[in-house]
């Protein structure tokens, strides 16, 4: 025999089924996706790959530790000076990078390895200047985010330095 539910039980069900998806939606919401470090550090390339383009030093230098040393004795400064020169020479730039690997180490470093070609428009003779390079960048991470700390180029077939 089926028994019908007083108006009273039918409405407690109705608000506790109701009750019950919006917290489950409230809880899948928040979560958001698990971003872990190789995701973190493909985005870090692609956040300074669109900032180069758009010539904007400023966004490039926040990813670049204030602590930055390479082998070829640049500091942080030398980086940025080198970067506004580069970018006073090129009226437009366009890059496309790929990542050739990435190694974190614990979740507290990380080595990129990333070949980039890069083309430029100029005032120069042909004006348009285009080159392809092998970085491998050293980062670190540090509350959650990841800064250069060193790295080694060259143009691609030559010795990275």
């Amino acid at each position: 025999m089926m028994r019908i539910g007083t108006p009273t039980d039918d409405m407690h069900n109705h608000v506790r089924n109701w009750t019950l998806l919006a917290t489950s939606l409230l809880i899948i919401s928040c979560g958001g996706p698990v971003v872990g470090p190789e995701d973190a550090l493909r985005t870090w390339v692609d956040d300074m790959e669109l900032a180069a383009e758009e010539k904007d030093r400023g966004a490039m230098l926040e990813k670049i530790s204030e602590a930055y040393a390479d082998a070829r004795g640049n500091s942080r400064k030398d980086l940025g000076d080198t970067l506004l020169v580069y970018f006073l020479r090129q009226q437009s730039l366009a890059f496309i990078s790929t990542i050739d690997s990435i190694v974190v180490n614990g979740e507290t470093a990380a080595e990129i390895l990333l070949t980039v070609a890069m083309a430029g428009t100029n005032d120069g003779s042909f004006g348009l200047s285009a080159d392809a390079y092998r970085f491998e960048l050293e980062l670190e991470n540090i509350d959650s985010e990841w800064f250069l700390i060193g790295a080694k180029w060259g143009e691609l077939g030559h010795a990275l330095r």
